[in-house]
């Protein structure tokens, strides 16, 4: 699960073990200053790339669910015209078994309390 706001991003990955989310990890991180000047939508990329950099030995080869409150990251890989930073995002995530999932913010209390 992850999450963002204007000046930081939360992630929580979790592990589900007999259909029950089990929490691993809670991480954040501040945003610096070239990050807060960031669209609305690299915002919404950003703990999505902050949780496979920082989790990433634990990713590879198993199937990960990312689950955010932004459906336009659903989105995003149909759109043509991305700008190249989300294209090398877009890359990124492409190296793993992973989809992206909406969930209602107040579906999502664990990574809103992070930010």
């Amino acid at each position: 699960m992850d999450d963002a706001s204007n000046y930081v991003v939360g992630v929580v990955p979790e592990q589900c073990i007999n259909k029950k989310p089990h929490v691993i990890y809670f991480a954040g991180h501040t945003l610096n200053d070239a990050q807060v000047n960031y669209t609305r939508m690299e915002k919404a990329f950003l703990p999505v790339v902050f949780a496979i950099e920082k989790f990433r030995p634990y990713l590879i080869g198993s199937h990960a669910i990312i689950f955010t409150d932004h459906a336009a990251l659903k989105r995003l890989f149909s759109k043509k015209d991305a700008k190249p930073k989300l294209v090398r995002w877009m890359f990124l995530l492409q190296e793993f078994d992973c989809e992206i999932r909406g969930r209602k913010g107040s579906e999502n209390p664990v990574a809103d309390h992070l930010c």
